[in-house]
């Protein structure tokens, strides 16, 4: 039986360092990025000792957490060529998932949820990633260079790289700030085999303004660009996996995964435009969801309402401990105790343990009630018995 031949590959197509860079940035906007930039993979001694001096003393701090990538990564964070020696161009790209309406009007409601914009949509990390692959498969089939995609998930200091090819500046409060776009931007990059021409930095346009640090509920930040993650409430609702410190509980308020105050007062949003990219718009069973009936999820009613979202990956029970805190914040013991009475008895010591502390503010005189006779197989769950606050203090 005979084959028919192959179809030879089409020659790669010859070009400029300029038409190349231009031929790659109008591909980026045309696949739905907001804004696109160049900047040199390699960088200065001094600016690479800097890099790595930074990262080393927030990991000496302690602030990074539970995050111990930060530290085991730093060498590769710091330095583009060190993660891919062949990378001569670093191509930055930002999405914009600007909300529509004040993210922060949700904290009035007490018995509904407050999830982070990022989070109410598809998981950006999926969005980012399917136009960054498709960008890259352009410079590939019509160009032949090698390049290699990232979005968040590798040892890429995105933020710096951004801002090294003009998008924004990293804010006071350490996240990209852009003049078109102001808090509210996904970032991506591609590593380019190939020398192009780079953009202008960006230069730090914050000036004398507080505003996020100053409204950040946990006192997370320790001054300018320096936010201890350890206090953050994105990092206590998303990363942190064991029960959340006693004193910043209330802290978090109807917040259950992740905080946009600091993102939602930057004063450079007033330039901001609602996202285009409709996969990132809030899905209506997450935009203020009640928290009653969240606290009814179990594992696999958990994976279908937050399949394709940021949600899903941190797992039903660390989701069920940021409930239960929240019901306990709410204020609200006739909508909020049935839902804390179940989490009481929920399969995962994190979640009941995070229930008997949302009983103890919601009914003081019932705790202590069953505090005496309360039995758990869980060390953590009767630790929480033992130290929560009496009615009678």
């Amino acid at each position: 039986m005979s084959r028919h031949p192959p179809v030879p590959k089409r020659p790669p197509k010859t070009a400029s360092p300029t038409e190349l860079r231009d031929a790659i940035r109008r591909e980026a906007l045309r696949l739905g990025f907001d804004a696109v930039g160049f900047a040199s993979a390699s960088l200065s001694p001094d600016v690479r000792r800097e890099r790595l001096a930074h990262l080393a003393s927030y990991v000496a701090q302690g602030f990074h957490g539970d995050m111990g990538w930060l530290a085991e990564q730093s060498e590769q964070r710091a330095d583009p060529a060190t993660l891919w020696p062949e990378a001569r161009t670093v191509v930055s790209v930002a999405l914009n998932y600007a909300p529509a309406s004040d993210p922060q009007a949700i904290l009035g409601n007490p018995e509904r949820a407050a999830i982070s914009v990022y989070a109410q949509g598809r998981d950006y990390h999926e969005v980012v990633k399917s136009k960054l692959k498709a960008l890259g498969r352009f410079i590939w089939d019509t160009y032949r260079h090698q390049i290699k995609v990232f979005v968040d998930t590798a040892p890429v200091m995105e933020k710096p790289a951004a801002q090294a090819s003009g998008i924004g500046w990293q804010g006071k409060h350490t996240n990209l700030v852009s003049r078109q776009y102001g808090s509210w931007l996904f970032l991506g990059e591609l590593l380019l085999s190939a020398e192009l021409p780079v953009d202008e930095p960006e230069i730090d346009h914050c000036g004398q303004c507080r505003a996020c640090l100053d409204i950040c509920p946990t006192k997370a930040f320790v001054g300018p660009y320096r936010l201890e993650a350890r206090r953050c409430i994105s990092y206590l609702t998303i990363e942190h996996e064991g029960p959340i410190d006693a004193d910043l509980r209330p802290l978090l308020g109807n917040r259950i995964y992740g905080c946009d105050d600091c993102l939602a007062v930057c004063p450079w949003n007033k330039f901001a435009q609602v996202a285009r990219e409709t996969s990132l718009q809030p899905r209506p069973n997450l935009d203020a969801p009640q928290l009653a009936a969240l606290a009814t999820l179990d594992d696999a009613s958990f994976r279908q309402r937050f399949a394709g979202t940021a949600i899903k990956r941190i797992g039903r029970d660390r989701f069920l401990r940021n409930v239960a805190y929240a019901l306990g914040n709410s204020g609200a013991p006739a909508t909020a105790l049935p839902a804390v009475e179940r989490l009481l008895t929920d399969p995962s010591p994190l979640v009941r343990s995070a229930a008997v502390w949302a009983l103890s503010r919601l009914a003081p005189r019932e705790f202590d009630r069953r505090r005496r006779s309360a039995q758990d197989s869980s060390g953590d769950v009767r630790a929480e018995w033992v130290a929560a606050p009496s009615s009678s203090c």
